[in-house]
């Protein structure tokens, strides 16, 4: 992982939550969010909070009664969130790191963390820090995108950029993003930091569009992979956006268009 990678600012916050939110993150959000509440959580602690959607999932699936702490180590992205839930007094929100968090031990019955965990330089350190904070018998859940070739939208557009910089082209959907689908290592890391009771769950789904320039601006402008392009060429974005477009309309067509997405999705108890 480079430094690029976990640098959500600027414009890409609002162009993430408007084009990216949508596209692959608001299914996979209902889903976890019924996951917390089927478990009947009522105070938990959300880490990689982004722009919220997962946090907008769980204010309307818990109870009138739940607490939740969404937190992200990016202000510019919980500034995004708050402006959407700002009068949910149930919802607390707090910049923090998830290998450092500043919570006392066993303070919530359940931590939640939708696709962040490819983020952390230190796996391990991030689920100890779960487990710490974790009342004793406490869930702890989160999911992990698998690899790029079941991602179809986010191939698609990797391949795309190559053919815009050849000579070194951009990896961070392939490195970052789809970079950690090991369920293997995933389930040693987690034995490591001491979790029991693990379970996993690949978890299917369609990302669809109203036409291939969506999806385009979202993953070319709207992730770090934006960083990228411009740390390369910042006047070649649109020349990218547009071959990004152009290779999703050869692809899945140029009208409304759909693409397979498949997700981990992992619970341990503390």
């Amino acid at each position: 992982m480079t430094t690029s990678d976990k640098l959500f600012a600027g414009s890409i916050p609002e162009i993430y939550d408007r084009f990216l939110v949508p596209l692959i993150f608001e299914t996979y959000a209902r889903d976890l969010a019924a996951r917390v509440a089927r478990v009947g959580s009522t105070n938990v602690l959300e880490t990689a909070a982004g722009t919220g959607v997962l946090t907008r999932a769980m204010a309307s699936q818990l109870p009138a009664g739940a607490r939740v702490t969404a937190t992200d180590l990016n202000q510019p992205m919980l500034d995004r969130a708050i402006s959407s839930l700002s009068a949910d007094t149930r919802i607390t929100w707090r910049q923090a790191d998830a290998l450092a968090l500043p919570f006392p031990d066993e303070r919530f019955d359940a931590v939640v963390c939708q696709f962040g965990a490819m983020f952390f330089p230190d796996k391990v350190a991030a689920y100890r820090e779960a487990r710490r904070v974790l009342e004793p018998g406490g869930t702890f859940f989160f999911s992990v995108w698998d690899k790029i070739a079941d991602n179809e939208f986010a191939a698609v557009v990797t391949q795309a950029l190559a053919t815009v910089f050849p000579e070194d082209p951009p990896r961070f959907m392939t490195r970052t993003p789809h970079g950690y689908h090991d369920v293997e290592q995933i389930r040693e890391e987690l034995n490591a930091a001491e979790f029991a009771r693990i379970s996993m769950e690949t978890v299917d789904g369609k990302s669809v569009a109203p036409s291939p320039r969506e999806p385009a601006i979202a993953y070319c402008q709207g992730t770090p992979l934006r960083n990228e392009i411009t740390e390369r060429d910042a006047s070649r974005l649109e020349e990218a956006t547009d071959k990004a477009a152009q290779a999703l309309a050869d692809r899945f067509g140029l009208g409304p268009i759909e693409g397979r997405i498949r997700a981990c999705v992992i619970h341990a108890v503390r």
